[in-house]
This record gives C-alpha cells, sequence and structure tokens, in this order.
C-alpha cells in the first residue's frame, strides 16, 4: 500500500538515522507493505463480506495487528504503569522499547530506554488531537510513572483517497485533517511524530448496500 509522510519535528529524519529506531520504523514499514491490494480483498471477504461492517477499517487495523504483534511490538499498550490509569483512554495501539547508546556530559556511555508509540486512527475527526496528543503524554515528564518511555510517535491514517474508496464515514478523520491541526498544536506536540496517510488501493473499492436500517460494504473491482 502507497504511503504519504510528514514530518513534524524531524521525526523521519531521526527515525532513519537513529539506529534502534531505524529498526522499529523498518518493521512498520513491513507491516505497511504488508497490505497489499489481494491481501485486504481476501481478508475482507474472508472476515467483512455479508455482515454490516462499511469500510476497511476492521480490516486494515486486524492485518496490521497481526504483523506487528508477530514482530514484538506491544498492543494496548499502557502510557502509565499506575493501575488507576490503566484504562482505555490511557493507552497506545501499539509500543515497542528500545535502548539508545548514548553518552553522558564526560563521554561515558549510557543506556537510555526509549521506545516508539503507534497510532493506528481511523476514528473520527474529533479524535484527531488526542491522537496526536498520546505520543506527547508518553513521552514528556509528568507525575505518574511510565510504562514506557516513547521517543517518537507515529500516527497511522487514511488520506483523503482511502477514505473515499475504502468505504470509510464521512466522520473518520483523515491523513490530510491530521497535518493541519500539527500548526495550531505545534507549542503543545513536542515530540517528533511522523503522520503516514494509507493511500487508496489501485485494483478495487468498497461499494455500499444498504438492507433495511443497515449498511453492508462489499468489494467492487475497478
Amino acid at each position: 500500500m502507497l504511503t504519504r509522510l510528514h514530518s513534524h519535528r524531524h521525526a523521519l529524519q531521526i527515525l532513519e538515522t537513529v539506529p534502534e529506531y531505524r529498526l522499529l520504523l523498518d518493521e512498520i514499514n513491513a507491516a505497511i507493505l504488508s497490505l497489499t491490494d489481494e491481501a485486504i480483498v481476501n481478508h475482507f471477504e474472508q472476515n467483512f463480506q455479508g455482515k454490516p461492517t462499511k469500510s476497511l477499517s476492521k480490516s486494515l487495523n486486524d492485518m496490521l495487528e497481526k504483523e506487528l504483534v508477530d514482530m514484538g511490538w506491544n498492543p494496548q499498550s499502557q502510557i502509565f504503569g499506575n493501575s488507576e490509569y490503566g484504562t482505555h483512554t490511557w493507552r497506545l495501539d501499539f509500543a515497542k522499547q528500545v535502548v539508545l547508546s548514548e553518552q553522558d556530559q564526560n563521554g561515558c556511555p549510557l543506556q537510555v530506554p526509549s521506545g516508539v508509540s503507534l497510532e493506528v486512527a481511523f476514528n473520527h475527526q474529533g479524535n484527531i488531537a488526542w491522537n496526536l496528543l498520546k505520543p506527547v503524554i508518553a513521552s514528556e515528564i509528568n507525575h505518574v510513572e511510565k510504562a514506557l518511555q516513547t521517543g517518537v510517535g507515529i500516527v497511522v491514517c487514511a488520506t483523503d483517497s482511502l477514505k473515499e474508496a475504502g468505504g470509510f464515514d464521512s466522520a473518520v478523520g483523515t491523513y490530510e485533517q491530521f497535518v493541519s491541526n500539527l500548526l495550531p498544536l505545534r507549542n503543545f506536540l513536542t515530540v517528533p511524530v511522523l503522520i503516514v496517510g494509507l493511500e487508496a488501493p489501485k485494483s478495487f473499492r468498497v461499494g455500499h448496500q444498504k438492507i433495511g436500517t443497515q449498511t453492508f460494504g462489499f468489494i467492487e473491482r475497478i
């Protein structure tokens, strides 16, 4: 699946040049590359054809989760170690920890725990700011102990073209909207965040059929 990228606070440069982060970026890229047209069609038809499922969002979520979990990513990762904040509100979709090799001010080697947080955001556009802020909360020092310290955040979302071709609801937030929200939120988004927009498939689209009060999605070859 083709993508569009927008790098906030040099996120892409950091992900590509820090070796420990680069390994995680390569894993995310591999997961996205597994989303071929045929793989998506097969998953949708096997799991959601004939069911009141309007869009590709569930298939894309399921497929990405399988690939990432197989590579050791932690799904529904708690931001805070404190169980009081272990609810869904305070969770990252995926996270994976690394240890960075750095030096202190005297040149002595340091091993610094860090990680990458990943949000797969096919939800309502009203959640865009929250999806962008979660990596910041997972990174910045505050009064609650972290389960995993984030160094870079990544948000995977649908472009306008995928939203249309993939049968998504009109209220779903898109890559273009995520990017436009970065400027007014810039002073709050203090950590590097990479926005990854998934482009529309080339060989099919999702059509809709309404039966009674329910809407069903189906694959239309193009």
